[in-house]
């Protein structure tokens, strides 16, 4: 039996006022949102436009009151259901529908999004995901490790190829370009590609760890398919995307495009400017889980609630959970990748919070080691380690003769 709103797209809201009746404030959300005025219209015209009216799901009012769990502020959740056939099957389309001039009308923020399962299933969402980057690596049974190259412009090619080196030699499985390195003289796309390529390629021989390098996908939006498809000639991995200013939609294609066959690594940059405030925006879940999934992301990076640039951790778990959602069937489940002020003494931490299926992104804590890059990696390996046989760092460290982990607990503690 069919759902009354399998053909509609429900958008929950959080709306504050302190006066307002949310109950009317949320009729007219659906009328202006859809079909704009209905009293107007004659008994044949409403007749009409009846299939395309916004529909009100549900309003619960929370009024402040001397109970200690009372909200600070008078609010309301309110649920909008809008009709499938209002919008195509795009997530422009979509967002423009549910949100586009609401969200500049007062302190209302989108919390969530129930979409359609038929529009739902015109995503195809990540060609690899958790299962399919594991396979690519080699490596099914535990936390991935992430790096980034760190003060990389004014590089060399030569400079670039040794930090490359050096982070593959101390055991990462993913390296990325800094989110803001572009295309540059000093190293330009397809050369530092084919220098990271090569060096990928020694330490294999070396150590027989493959290594996949994301190089950072920039230039003109009508330019990216292509630019991507020199990138993975010219021997890139993956591929990082700045998401938030280049749009969803542009996400999709390139996930869409089937000559791109590299996983493709989101980047929160800009995203700071649409999800922290209570009061306007769209959710962390919402913004980079659920709607990153369906445009096609396999790994996503976002601020973690531990390091230098933080996010509340109810918020992270909930970004984590829309990305492995195993209830959603349509897309492949995705990487979370909290980031930023990681070292290797909040791996267990990352674990407990995030589980196996999580990348630990570290910069400053493999570069800034005291022994040097290659010791910053091991020393993360070690606490993955360590964290996955649920071992103390403190007494996993002292049963190695490898001085790592012992070395960057003393620099930088453990959380």
């Amino acid at each position: 039996m069919n759902n009354r709103w399998d053909d509609y797209c429900i958008a929950h809201y959080r709306c504050y006022d302190e006066r307002i009746d949310f109950h009317k404030k949320a009729h007219a959300i659906a009328m202006g949102m859809t079909v704009g005025t209905w009293t107007e219209l004659s008994a044949t015209r409403q007749k009409t436009m009846e299939k395309h009216l916004g529909q009100v799901v549900n309003v619960t009012v929370y009024e402040p009151s001397a109970h200690e769990d009372s909200p600070t502020q008078r609010h309301a959740d309110i649920a909008i259901a809008y009709p499938q056939i209002n919008f195509s099957t795009d997530i422009p389309a979509l967002l423009v529908t549910v949100f586009g001039k609401l969200s500049m009308d007062g302190k209302l923020k989108l919390i969530d999004l129930t979409l359609p399962p038929s529009f739902s299933k015109k995503f195809s969402g990540a060609k690899f995901g958790i299962a399919g980057i594991r396979e690519k690596l080699g490596i099914p049974d535990r936390p991935l490790l992430m790096s980034i190259f760190k003060s990389v412009i004014g590089y060399d090619l030569h400079e670039l190829r040794e930090q490359f080196t050096l982070q593959a030699l101390g055991g990462v499985d993913l390296i990325k370009d800094d989110e803001i390195l572009f295309d540059n003289p000093l190293t330009p796309l397809e050369r530092r590609i084919k220098v990271c390529h090569s060096a990928a390629q020694e330490v294999f021989e070396q150590t027989g760890q493959t290594v996949l390098y994301a190089a950072n996908l920039t230039g003109k939006t009508s330019a990216l398919a292509t630019r991507a498809r020199q990138a993975i000639a010219s021997g890139a991995s993956a591929l990082l995307f700045n998401v938030f200013v280049y749009g969803y939609d542009a996400l999709h294609e390139l996930a869409a495009d089937r000559s791109i066959h590299v996983p493709i690594v989101a980047h929160p940059s800009f995203a700071g400017a649409m999800y922290p405030s209570p009061h306007y925006g769209v959710s962390a879940s919402l913004l980079m889980g659920k709607l990153l999934r369906l445009a096609g992301a396999d790994l996503v990076l976002f601020p973690s609630p531990y390091g230098s640039v933080t996010m509340p951790v109810a918020d992270t778990k909930s970004i984590a959970d829309a990305l492995r959602d195993q209830k959603n069937t349509a897309q492949k489940t995705v990487f979370p990748v909290p980031s930023a002020g990681i070292h290797p003494g909040i791996v267990p931490k990352i674990y407990a919070d995030f589980g196996n299926d999580t990348i630990i992104n570290a910069g400053g804590g493999i570069h800034g080691h005291r022994s040097g890059t290659v010791a910053g990696g091991r020393a993360f390996r070690h606490a993955i380690t360590a964290a996955t046989q649920g071992i103390p760092l403190d007494a996993y460290a002292t049963q190695l003769s490898d001085d790592a982990l012992r070395h960057a607990l003393d620099q930088w503690g453990t959380l």
